[in-house]
């Protein structure tokens, strides 16, 4: 398990909301009975008025767990204003965000190596994403589409006119989106969460699809190959699941700790999981088998395995950043397990892409900058340092044309940064 740094977190006792359909909680007087002289009983001197008006009142305590439950009930997809609120665009001098102001009086902004490779042309306010190492909660789809969770919903922002599109709420308030992953190609969503569950949503027609059951814990890690999405969680399974079927659970994989990330590599050939004891494990494609299958390769890291990306010209060739007790990038050929190159970032790396169009590498860090680096490749010499976070950048998206990055970190901001390479 890697540094205490990392937050290890664990998922929210499940509260249950206070349902009146249950005959136990009403109390009901017999007809036959003979009313107590309690509190709320009515003497026979008090007036007409008053009698209306204590029953009005017994009325209203009765209907208000009532209405709570309606409002959960009426909590459609994409239609609260408060989700809408979890994500707003900075407007600079004038913006009005709570702290805006003040961390722009207190803290003066740090300049990159070469502003001029990475600017952040968009600055987007959050309201509650986690700040925890362990989850995935970012995505951008062939669409233009990235998908974030914040809390108990995930938030569909579009880049294209840089708002929120829509907003998907959980069932539960206690419950909070823990890894979100889209299709490789389509508007199907999938959001794992802190109860165990994968839910599967079309962003087209706002509905949710299905909702696929088998974890006990935290999902925490999402990844697709064409129709079988795969899911891991904190007590270290891997589920594959075929989205086509009604008995969707086809397969299973094993950590001993809890998982952290999964990718399935560009050839659709081999799946990367990486676990909270260090291990990385390159499974073969055979979700359906009813072998206990083992993986083709085992290496093993000092520090949690969360920042991982495949390249997507050498699809045999994985990159792998350290946590906080490590701090190292590592570049793994898969075939053979051996180790091409490394480098000491001397820094926590919460996060990885790989930049097709210039054939680069950037990470997102924590302590003690929170930057974002990027590193030539092979060579991994250091190329720039972006600045703008100051919280550890705990997520990293590419946009499908290779030119925009989406940047969240633990300070509750996101930055849309454009390269001018």
């Amino acid at each position: 398990m890697g540094s205490s740094d990392e937050y290890w977190r664990t998922p929210e006792q499940l509260v249950l909301l206070p349902y009146l359909t249950d005959a136990s909680n009403v109390n009901v007087m017999d007809s036959t009975s003979k009313p107590n002289q309690s509190e709320d009983s009515v003497p026979k001197s008090i007036s007409k008025k008053t009698i209306r008006r204590r029953l009005n009142q017994k009325k209203l305590s009765f209907l208000q767990p009532q209405r709570f439950l309606t409002s959960v009930e009426e909590h459609k997809f994409g239609t609260s204003k408060q989700h809408n609120n979890m994500m707003q665009i900075c407007e600079k001098d004038s913006c009005t965000y709570r702290g805006c102001r003040q961390s722009k009086t207190n803290v003066s902004p740090r300049k990159s190596l070469d502003m001029n490779l990475l600017q952040p042309y968009v600055k987007i306010h959050l309201s509650g994403l986690r700040n925890d190492y362990y989850l995935n909660l970012l995505d951008w789809n062939s669409e233009n589409l990235v998908a974030l969770g914040l809390k108990s919903s995930v938030c569909i922002w579009n880049t294209e006119n840089n708002n929120v599109a829509q907003t998907i709420p959980l069932h539960s308030p206690s419950t909070y989106v823990s890894s979100v992953s889209w299709i490789n190609t389509g508007s199907c969503l999938a959001v794992g969460t802190s109860n165990g569950e994968v839910q599967l949503w079309d962003i087209e027609t706002e509905k949710r699809l299905r909702n696929m059951l088998g974890h006990m814990s935290v999902v925490g890690a999402l990844s697709w190959n064409q129709h079988v999405v795969s899911s891991g969680s904190r007590l270290g399974h891997i589920h594959h699941h075929d989205v086509r079927m009604a008995e969707h659970h086809i397969g299973t994989l094993r950590h001993k700790q809890g998982i952290c990330s999964l990718k399935w590599s560009p050839s659709e050939k081999n799946l990367a999981s990486g676990s909270c004891d260090g291990l990385l494990n390159i499974w073969p494609y055979d979700p359906g088998s009813t072998q206990i299958s083992s993986p083709l390769q085992n290496m093993v890291h000092q520090s949690a395995v969360k920042a991982i990306n495949w390249c997507p010209w050498l699809s045999d060739t994985l990159a792998v950043g350290g946590g906080m007790s490590d701090g190292h990038i590592r570049i793994w050929d898969t075939c053979n397990g051996k180790l091409t190159n490394s480098i000491n970032t001397n820094s926590q790396i919460c996060s990885m892409l790989w930049l097709p169009d210039t054939e680069e590498i950037i990470t997102g860090h924590g302590s003690p900058r929170n930057q974002m680096t990027i590193w030539q490749y092979p060579s991994l010499v250091k190329v720039a340092d972006a600045h703008g976070h100051r919280g550890r950048v705990l997520h990293l998206a590419l946009s499908p044309d290779y030119k925009r990055i989406f940047s969240a970190a633990a300070n509750d901001t996101s930055f849309i940064w454009k390269s001018s390479k």
